[in-house]
């Protein structure tokens, strides 16, 4: 049986038009840089299976992306990044964030369950497909969706739209999302209205969330996401809580080489610049230097006073009040 489903990863250059909307600095660049995805590898390995047997059809394989098939193929092979997958005519990779039941596994546990793969039939979706690359990617995952889903949801999307999918992938600079046969990315800076170390410690493969669609390119198959526009911006009213001045309590949420940050009342973090905090402690008549890691841990209650408050670079002065 054959049915459809497709869509590229969003790491080829999307055109950006006049959106209401703005972009925080390294958007593009994330997305751009192929090197920092770790798709990559699956790229790769994609086009090492295809030019080991150079008999694909082209015509065949883009006709199964354009009209948005589901298409039944045997697994060959795998290695850590997923699955070799060929049928007649085709064959392709099929990476891990794309199979329903091995996301979320430790590598012990993945390799044993790509393992058990091989020689299945599986029912997948044409996602990529680059004869310029030798590359075809396929998706267990899009392949549940149904066929002509694709096209469907880039005929109703809009920007502005609230959706709802599971997340597939957790990359360094963002999470890609299964909307249901299209595949969207949270980039970092749409994740939280807060300072984010990793994507992870906001969000996990396999979660089902809400996501707010900003805008979408149904000729490049490209949609972004944001996370954080479903809850309210609380940059929005802070002059109306805060003032410079200001002592307020907070806790330490991370320890940096130059501070520390600290989460205020209303979810914002600000910084404490260790220019600003006594690391000297009393000892008898002397004073003893201590580390930034002995003062303070993460998690600590704080008493802080308000340095500066800057909406539009949303930054956030602190000073830490005599702690013990």
């Amino acid at each position: 049986m054959q049915k459809v489903a497709g869509k590229n990863h969003l790491s080829e250059k999307f055109v950006h038009e006049s959106e209401s909307f703005e972009i925080d600095e390294g958007w593009w660049d994330s997305i751009l840089a192929e090197e920092h995805n770790p798709r990559t590898s699956a790229s790769m390995a994609a086009k090492a299976s295809i030019r080991s047997e150079p008999d694909i059809d082209w015509d065949l394989v883009e006709g199964f992306h354009a009209r948005d098939e589901v298409i039944t193929l045997r697994v060959n092979g795998f290695n850590r990044g997923g699955l070799l997958v060929q049928g007649d005519g085709i064959q392709g990779f099929v990476p891990v964030s794309h199979l329903v039941s091995v996301s979320g596994c430790d590598p012990e546990e993945q390799t044993l369950s790509l393992k058990d793969y091989v020689g299945k039939e599986l029912e997948l979706k044409v996602i990529e497909c680059d004869p310029s690359q030798d590359r075809v990617v396929l998706s267990e995952r899009a392949a549940l969706a149904g066929e002509g889903c694709r096209k469907r949801l880039f005929k109703t999307l809009k920007a502005g739209d609230v959706i709802c999918g599971t997340v597939t992938n957790v990359t360094d600079f963002g999470v890609f999302v299964e909307l249901g046969g299209v595949e969207g990315l949270i980039h970092v800076s749409e994740l939280s209205w807060g300072r984010v170390n990793h994507p992870k410690e906001i969000l996990s493969v396999g979660q089902k969330i809400e996501t707010q669609v900003l805008f979408i390119s149904e000729e490049d198959e490209k949609v972004a996401l944001s996370y954080k526009r479903q809850f309210p911006n609380p940059w929005a009213d802070i002059l109306s809580e805060y003032e410079p001045g200001m002592v307020t309590s907070a806790i330490i949420t991370s320890l940096t080489r130059y501070g520390a940050f600290a989460r205020i009342k209303k979810g914002i973090e600000g910084l404490i610049h260790i220019s600003t905090i006594n690391l000297k402690k009393a000892q008898g008549d002397f004073s003893e230097k201590i580390t930034l890691e002995e003062f303070l841990h993460p998690g600590q209650q704080v008493d802080v006073r308000i340095l500066h408050i800057d909406v539009n670079r949303r930054r956030l002065g602190l000073e830490l009040m005599d702690c013990e």
